[in-house]
């Protein structure tokens, strides 16, 4: 009989909760869903205390909504719970976890159902959630009075089953709800679209755009804020409040915001980044937000920016005076209010649009035709500056270019107001950054605010000293490194429009190829100049290398000096020399050509111990330094006050021959020794290092080679003289014969000393001329000294036939008379003609010259001409005596006898060879015995050999 007891009461439970089930399903009222919930829990659960709440999730609090207390209460049912970390209902909530108390009176954290559960005497507690697909929908609290909390497994599977459906519906009825409370922008603004179009100025479209935006977000007030780009500050020019607050408003000034108050605000909205600031929640960052709403004096915001061609024209703002979230409607809502401003907008100034955009179009042609058709850079580029200046508003137009061997900008160009003064300082070389931005930008680069901005930092404090606020900044050549830059600078903190940065970057790229073409063609004068100086230098160099001039003369070295300067543009160059082993080097100098650049030529400057000797020759190459590097000992010779740089080299060959020399160039401190100007001094400074070792070899062989062909010909032809005096004494002597009387004896005897005097100047000739000449003084009378050259070719003029006359030898002019020759021997053999003209030097070498001269004239003379011998005193030091000859002489060997050398010593000439190289050896011969020797061709062809030779000072 228990048996069909316990089945009737399964199946009454079972039937009560599919009908609760299905009224659940069926119901659309969340009152009735929960009244018919509590009733199913009251009839099939023992419990005095049921509670059913459901969830806030915006406020996190928990809204009861019905159930039963023992005194049934119904007040406390429905109390509104928030919900507090660490509480057992917020566990609860997140946990979405069945949770059982064994007495709810001990229970401390559920501080508002502890006084309910003492009060009523609640002691076994279950909180179970309401949830569906993971979303907690509400609670459901059961209390009893006894001890415990335990639920059996077949009514808590009914229980989780009528809570698994209440959720659902109450699910369903959360999302049509918010479909039914969720504003839809779309219909709004397509009406406002629709409206806009019958408006004819912007005014009365921001009005419009206002006054919809306003009813529909429903703000505190809604405003439009326009962006005035030449002075970067915000005013209001529309708001629900007061309909028109243009800037030509008599009645309401407009209220000015500037950028900097406005920082992180203007440049979210500048990247078309929407803006809103709510309940504890904002997209800026937060310790600017509350700089924000103090400034605004709200308490909520909520912007979106208005652009077109990717400038800002200003923003819409909904303001609330109260924290507010925004839904992601009201966003979606003000975002596409602004986007349609911003489509309105361009309408209304469409024909100064126009007229920019031709303005900017002829502007650009203008620049492209001044560049290519002015010569004159400077000019182009004040034409460009003019009208790129007048277009943009600027005040500043500058063109920059990169010096590498200083490493900054240099201002090529710069334009200014006239109360302004022009910029005066170098520019730095932009940061790595900076160089990659500009390498890879495609449009100006543009700095606002130069306080600011971190890009171009290290112009910042020259620019700022300037009264310089704002910057565009262009590379003129797209893609490379920015060899050229045109920078457009403003007084005050600005921006500019899309289009007025492309414009700047096309008339940049413009410039840039013209300056490209100006570089190309000032580096192509310069290495032209360089090249021509340095061809000037070397064929100068050669020219003074095949002068006749001594080493000591430094010809050589002053001409280099002086070439150089020339090459470099430098007011100094020097040179220190020295001989090796020599302790002490000389100063050549090269040209001075400032009075602030003087040295002092006589000082002795040590080779081991001066510093700029010691530096160059430890440097393989050149070395630059500067006028403070050198010590006090340097500067008592290099003393000049304006010398600051200082460029030094060696004079270095091969790498077996040591440097004797140092070249030193100087300039003022500014002065920066481009790369060409190093490398010309290295090409001049080697050239002139091999000339002048090529210059000392040769003048050392030349010299050798002259005292030796000197010496060969003094010897032989003392030897050809001592053989002819021997065989006449032997020839003399044999005819002599056997002395037999005593008048034979002593002149045999005579004979014998003459020969031994003959045999002893040989013996001293080649005791003391083994290798060189070996000059004598000795006096002798001008009549004697003709007599013994005479002589010595009088059989020579017989054969030949000639007729020779001796004039000039008398005691005065009155007493010059004209003898032949015989008549001139007798005469002094009688001492008839006696002369007070005496000459002093080595009188066999000048008897050796005289009788070279006459051969030399016998030769060329055809048989039975004339040849005359002038006698006649020039000054007091000097005697001249003329040879004339009616001969033919080469006028190549004249020319050649007149340079007194050869002008290629590897071509054939005339001097190699007798006559031409005795005449030549004794040209150089007189020069060193203290006299002259000239060959020229008189008007009626007679040759003359003019002979000078050094008078005595007394009477003969």
């Amino acid at each position: 009989m228990g048996q069909p007891q316990k089945t009737i009461a399964a199946e009454q439970q079972i039937q009560a909760l599919g009908y609760v089930l299905q009224s659940l399903r069926e119901q659309d009222d969340v009152e009735v869903l929960i009244k018919t919930t509590i009733s199913y829990i009251q009839q099939q659960f023992d419990y005095s205390l049921i509670w059913i709440a459901t969830y806030d999730r915006l406020k996190h609090a928990l809204l009861g909504r019905g159930g039963t207390v023992p005194d049934h209460d119904t007040k406390l049912l429905h109390k509104r719970v928030v919900l507090n970390p660490g509480d057992l209902l917020e566990q609860v909530v997140i946990e979405q976890r069945p949770l059982g108390l064994a007495d709810l009176r001990t229970e401390i954290r559920a501080a508002v159902w502890q006084e309910v559960g003492r009060k009523f005497n609640i002691q076994g507690t279950i909180f179970l959630p309401i949830r569906y697909k993971d979303r907690c929908l509400g609670l459901l609290l059961l209390g009893s009075e006894r001890w415990g909390y335990l639920l059996p497994a077949e009514a808590k599977a009914r229980l989780l089953m009528v809570l698994g459906e209440l959720g659902a519906v109450l699910y369903r009825h959360e999302i049509d709800l918010q479909q039914k409370q969720t504003k839809r922008p779309d219909e709004p603004l397509l009406a406002l679209l629709e409206n806009l179009r019958t408006l004819s100025n912007l005014d009365q479209r921001l009005k419009a755009v206002v006054e919809t935006t306003h009813q529909f977000v429903s703000p505190s007030r809604t405003n439009v804020y326009w962006f005035e780009r030449q002075g970067r500050y915000f005013w209001c020019r529309m708001s629900n409040q007061l309909i028109n607050m243009s800037r030509d408003s008599q009645q309401q000034p407009a209220a000015g915001m500037t950028v900097q108050e406005l920082s992180e605000l203007y440049y979210a909205l500048s990247v078309n980044e929407i803006v809103w600031i709510g309940d504890a929640r904002s997209s800026l960052e937060s310790h600017f937000t509350a700089k924000l709403l103090q400034r605004l004096r709200v308490r909520s915001l909520l912007a979106a920016p208005i652009i077109w061609q990717n400038n800002l024209l200003g923003f819409l703002a909904v303001e609330g005076n109260e924290p507010r979230i925004w839904t992601e409607t009201d966003k979606s809502f003000v975002q596409g209010a602004a986007g349609l401003i911003s489509l309105v907008t361009p309408t209304e100034s469409m024909e100064s649009a126009i007229k920019t955009i031709q303005d900017d179009t002829q502007l650009t042609s203008q620049v492209a035709q001044a560049i290519y058709s002015h010569h004159d850079l400077h000019e182009t580029l004040r034409n460009c500056a003019t009208r790129v200046l007048a277009r943009l508003a600027a005040t500043r137009f500058l063109l920059l270019q990169y010096d590498p061997d200083q490493h900054n900008y240099q201002i090529l160009y710069q334009t200014q107001p006239h109360n302004r003064r022009p910029l005066a300082f170098t520019f730095n070389a932009v940061k790595e950054m900076d160089q990659y931005k500009l390498k890879s930008a495609t449009t100006a680069v543009e700095v606002e605010n130069l306080n600011e901005d971190l890009r171009f930092l290290n112009w910042r404090s020259p620019l700022i000293e300037n009264n310089v606020r704002s910057l565009l900044v262009c590379n003129c050549a797209q893609g490379h490194a920015p060899e050229a830059l045109v920078i457009i600078a403003h007084e005050t903190h600005r921006t500019w429009t899309t289009l007025e940065k492309e414009l700047l970057w096309v008339v940049s790229q413009q410039i840039g190829v013209i300056v490209h073409q100006w570089q190309l063609h000032t580096d192509t004068k310069q290495q032209h100049k360089i090249l021509h100086g340095i061809k000037q230098c070397i064929y100068t160099l050669e020219q003074a290398q095949n002068e006749k001039i001594e080493v000591r003369d430094n010809h050589l070295e002053r001409i280099a000096l002086e070439e150089t300067a020339s090459v470099l543009s430098c007011p100094l160059t020097l040179l220190l020399s020295w001989s090796s082993g020599q302790p002490y080097a000389e100063i050549i100098p090269g040209l001075v050509t400032e009075m602030g650049f003087g040295i002092v030529a006589d000082a002795k400057v040590s080779v081991k111990n001066e510093v700029l000797i010691q530096w160059a020759l430890a440097k393989d190459g050149y070395l630059s330094v500067n006028i403070d590097d050198l010590p006090l000992e340097t500067k008592k010779w290099l003393n000049g006050s304006s010398i600051g740089q200082i460029l030094i080299i060696a004079l270095r060959t091969a790498a077996d021959y040591e440097p004797t020399g140092v070249v030193l160039i100087a300039d003022r401190r500014e002065r920066q020794w481009s790369q060409q100007s190093l490398n010309a001094t290295e090409i001049l400074v080697s050239q002139l290092a091999w000339s002048r070792r090529q210059q000392q070899i040769t003048q050392l062989l030349e010299s050798t080679n002259q005292k030796l062909q000197q010496l060969n010909w003094y010897k032989h032809r003392r030897l050809q003289e001592i053989q002819r005096t021997a065989v006449l004494l032997l020839g003399q002597i044999q005819d002599l014969g056997i002395p037999t009387s005593e008048l034979t004896q002593t002149r045999y005897q005579l004979l014998l000393r003459q020969l031994d005097h003959t045999t002893a100047s040989m013996t001293g000739m080649l005791k003391l001329e083994q290798w060189q000449l070996h000059i004598s003084s000795e006096t002798m009378p001008i009549a004697s000294f003709l007599k013994r050259s005479l002589e010595r070719v009088e059989n020579l003029f017989k054969h030949n036939k000639l007729w020779t006359g001796v004039h000039g030898l008398g005691q005065s002019v009155e007493e010059q008379e004209s003898l032949d020759t015989s008549t001139f021997l007798k005469g002094i053999q009688t001492s008839d003609y006696p002369s007070s003209l005496a000459i002093v030097g080595d009188i066999v070498k000048f008897e050796l010259v005289l009788h070279e001269l006459l051969v030399a004239a016998c030769h060329r003379s055809q048989s039975g001409s004339r040849i005359d011998i002038w006698c006649r005193r020039l000054d007091e030091k000097f005697l001249e005596l003329s040879i004339t000859d009616n001969g033919i002489i080469e006028p190549q060997l004249l020319a050649a006898l007149h340079c007194n050398t050869s002008k290629d010593v590897l071509a054939v000439s005339h001097l190699n060879q007798p006559p031409g190289l005795h005449l030549l050896i004794c040209q150089n011969l007189m020069q060193q015995l203290g006299g002259e020797l000239h060959f020229y061709q008189l008007p009626d062809n007679r040759v003359v050999s003019r002979l000078l030779l050094p008078l005595a000072g007394g009477n003969f």
